[in-house]
């Protein structure tokens, strides 16, 4: 997976992670700025997910993305 196009697109993207991730804030979006690790983290703090589920529920809507 080549997240270096998240983080290069991040200003485009955040909009489909506030889709799929709702709870997530602009301010959360901002302070992300494209980071996985940042992601999964503010994801798992929303959410109340483990670790292992969130890395497969970003993995997934990564792959369901047309880029």
């Amino acid at each position: 997976m080549d997240w270096n196009r998240v983080e290069g697109n991040w200003k485009q993207v955040k909009g489909k992670v506030k889709e799929q991730w709702g709870k997530l804030t602009d301010d959360d979006l901002d302070v992300i700025n494209g980071k996985r690790d940042q992601l999964e983290g503010k994801i798992q703090e929303r959410y109340g997910y483990q670790k292992d589920q969130t890395k497969k529920d970003i993995d997934d809507w990564y792959g369901r993305q047309t880029w």
